[in-house]
């Protein structure tokens, strides 16, 4: 798999990332293992996970799975920090305390002495921005971090960390912010993804599947086994499953049969080629899905079906943007 620099830094990460969000909840360490052993024979290197997913149950199970299944050495490893669940309640918390504390945490889950990436997850109005900065500035210092970037945040929210961060001498660069972008959501081309451009951070997309519903298989009802019949997932697949999506997944399909290909491998390829991305993050339920999703690696479309996925997907621009 081909490498790409995160951002303006000398990191370099596979240009798919590998998503954790389910394990430990819906993915067990069987499928787990069989996901990342997929993934590193690919030449992935980029693991991305969360204090909160699974309120933890993630970071456990890649930490438990590193030794048996890859060096070290060979993968990039990014978690991020600053949203707990208690009781099922979600809580955010970015304070300087709240987020060193979590990274602590993170560390012991996963059973190394750092990270290669910690991010910041949200964006929150209760804590000072300067203080949020702080706490990665000292995990780079302190060693328990090797690059730092934010999450979640919005097009002014990411110039304005950005900015404070090379404004001051000593201050952690950030190197990424990792958004939700795919065919289905494109809102941040508005103005994350030039803030981005302009202040050298890397884009990281979440969800560039549509949260699933560009692989089709949503066309004609949910599925049984899928996201959207599950209890935990049905609100947040839903989301997506609206008469505008109905057309765009329509065009990924058409786009597909012509090209011989999957939707999936087509949408991933769309939102993998646009500028400023780094590396989409791939999650799976099983490692059959996955491994469909990694062929994406040896495709390219062809410009006038980019232009057609453009035109279909086009999100609503103006004043003042353009």
């Amino acid at each position: 798999m081909l490498l790409r620099h995160l951002g303006r830094t000398g990191l370099k990460v596979s240009r798919l990332g590998l998503g954790t969000l389910t394990w430990g909840s819906d993915t067990d360490a069987a499928d787990a293992e069989q996901q990342l052993r997929a993934f590193v024979e690919a030449g992935g290197t980029l693991l991305d996970t969360a204090a909160s997913y699974g309120a933890g149950a993630s970071e456990s199970v890649l930490g438990s799975l590193l030794d048996s299944v890859v060096d070290r050495d060979d993968i990039v490893i990014a978690t991020k920090a600053g949203i707990t669940r208690n009781r099922g309640e979600r809580i955010v918390d970015v304070s300087r305390h709240a987020l060193l504390r979590s990274l602590d945490v993170s560390l012991e889950r996963l059973g190394v002495d750092n990270v290669d990436l910690w991010q910041v997850h949200v964006w929150s109005d209760d804590v000072p921005i300067e203080e949020t900065l702080s706490a990665l500035d000292l995990a780079l210092s302190s060693g328990r971090a090797a690059y730092v970037g934010v999450s979640n945040y919005s097009g002014w929210q990411t110039a304005q960390a950005a900015t404070l961060q090379l404004s001051t001498p000593g201050h952690a660069r950030l190197a990424s912010t990792q958004v939700e972008y795919s065919l289905l959501q494109r809102g941040v081309e508005r103005e994350v993804i030039p803030a981005c451009e302009s202040l050298g951070l890397g884009i990281l997309p979440w969800s560039p599947l549509g949260r699933g519903v560009l692989t089709g298989k949503y066309r004609t009802g949910i599925p049984a086994d899928s996201r959207a019949a599950s209890p935990v997932f049905e609100r947040y697949v839903g989301e997506h499953l609206t008469p505008a999506a109905t057309q765009i997944v329509e065009a990924v399909c058409r786009a597909a049969e012509g090209l011989d290909l999957s939707p999936p491998t087509v949408a991933l390829a769309w939102v993998r080629d646009q500028p400023g991305v780094v590396a989409p993050i791939v999650g799976a339920r099983t490692a059959a899905q996955l491994k469909a999703s990694l062929q994406v690696e040896d495709v390219t479309l062809p410009d006038e079906i980019v232009e057609a996925l453009d035109d279909v997907s086009a999100p609503p621009m103006g004043y003042p943007e353009i």
